[in-house]
């Protein structure tokens, strides 16, 4: 039977874990990793309601990224979109 990764809080618990046999681990559940190559040059200034911007910080938050990066990839993802 395959080991799942436990959840890693701090530094020390993943480098603890990363010193043993890894061999037997249960890659299914990771899921791909987006990084960021591209030079951001442009800026975009807007308005928007307070309970809009909490609330994207707050989604933001529960993924534990910046909330200007989930900004971005709302607008990626709703660009990379068939038009209907």
């Amino acid at each position: 039977m395959q080991r799942r990764v436990p959840r890693l809080t701090t530094d020390e618990e993943a480098e603890a874990f990363l010193a043993q046999d890894l061999s037997d681990l249960d890659f299914s559940q990771f899921e791909p990793a987006r990084f960021e190559f591209e030079k951001k040059s442009e800026r975009i200034n807007m308005r928007v309601p307070k309970p809009l911007l909490d609330a994207l910080k707050a989604r933001a938050s529960h993924r534990g990224i910046p909330y200007t990066r989930l900004i971005r990839e709302i607008i990626e993802r709703e660009i990379a979109r068939p038009e209907r």
